[in-house]
């Protein structure tokens, strides 16, 4: 690289570091994509369709006799046997596409990430301390795909669902990636206000009982436990469901259990988001806190809508993506008050 000036040279790093951080929040929205269409597989009963995991293939069946092939693998699994039993073929050709579309995007992602990064390092754009960071988080979206499939191989099996624990771990997975994601970019825009450690120590509490709340909410569209107790604040009258009345375990195994500690647990994150975006609108904290509290309120409104309504399509689709967009806010918030 030609010489240049100190000031030059500043700018040229700074101008490096923004390109970094735009790549990263593209990248953080097409995982935002990806995680709103495994709740649509899920919801709409496609995530089983594709009975085979080939990372290697692109292409979706494009002859008769290919797509014969695809439905016949099919119909071995537990799914067709005791739910969709007697489907013909442009059924099933009905719920594989969003399920292709899914594991699409997923290598589409990793694309997006792994070719851009090469090229980053080739021009010597990647910030000293910020290579093997990108490279963990690279290794973590083909963790990612791996978790999927093995997701995907529990509903194969014996029952015509996946565990609800392996959905829960992958869901999780992708909120980690995307949580690195967008404090990655932040950190590497810059900037930004005073350094606030006290609040930064209770905005991670914060944040992790947000993760919390959503690993219970995967619990709950796990064992579709959004369709039972359709009342609110009480479950069908009581404070704790009578079914529920059993072992620790039942937390993470009991429908009516499970609901009952994601209730719980939002009502929770909802509050403390609401006191922690409070501080930030008197204190002139980041306006991105403030804006997660105010999105809690909506995410807390949608999540009883879905639970009033039995959790239709529309419903559940929306609070999930919800809480994707809160989680970005959240932490975006969280590493503004880090430098």
């Amino acid at each position: 690289m030609r010489d240049l000036p100190p000031h030059d040279l500043d700018q040229s790093t700074t101008d490096h570091r923004r390109t970094l951080a735009w790549w990263l929040l593209a990248v953080a929205a097409m995982v935002a994509v990806m995680v709103s269409l495994g709740g649509l597989t899920r919801l709409t009963g496609s995530g089983l369709s594709m009975a085979q995991w080939n990372p290697h293939h692109i292409l979706p069946p494009l002859t008769h006799q290919e797509w014969q092939e695809a439905f016949d693998q099919y119909r071995q699994t537990p799914e067709y046997r005791l739910v969709n039993a007697g489907m013909d073929l442009a059924g099933y050709q009905g719920i594989f596409w969003l399920e292709y579309i899914h594991r699409l995007w997923g290598r589409l992602i990793g694309l997006a990430f792994a070719l851009p990064l090469a090229w980053f390092a080739w021009r010597r754009m990647i910030p000293p301390g910020w290579g093997w960071p990108l490279l963990g988080l690279l290794a973590l979206g083909g963790a990612q795909g791996g978790l999927g499939w093995l997701m995907v191989a529990s509903g194969l099996v014996d029952r015509p669902e996946v565990s609800h624990f392996r959905l829960a771990a992958h869901l999780l997975l992708a909120l980690v990636i995307l949580a690195a994601l967008v404090v990655g970019a932040r950190l590497l825009w810059g900037g930004g206000i005073r350094r606030h450690d006290l609040a930064f120590k209770v905005g991670i509490g914060v944040g992790i009982l947000a993760l919390s709340t959503m690993a219970w909410g995967a619990l709950v569209a796990g064992l579709d436990a959004g369709r039972i107790h359709n009342t609110f604040p009480l479950m069908s009258g009581a404070w704790w469901p009578a079914e529920a009345r059993a072992p620790l375990a039942n937390m993470v195994e009991s429908p009516a259990a499970v609901q009952y500690v994601h209730r719980v647990l939002a009502l929770t994150t909802w509050a403390c988001l609401s006191l922690l975006a409070a501080w930030a609108w008197l204190s002139q904290g980041p306006r991105a806190l403030v804006l997660a509290g105010a999105w809690a309120w909506g995410q807390a409104g949608l999540g009883i809508a879905t639970l009033l309504y039995g959790a239709p399509l529309g419903l559940a689709a929306l609070h999930q993506g919800g809480a994707v967009v809160l989680l970005a806010l959240l932490c975006w918030g969280l590493a503004s008050l880090r430098r």
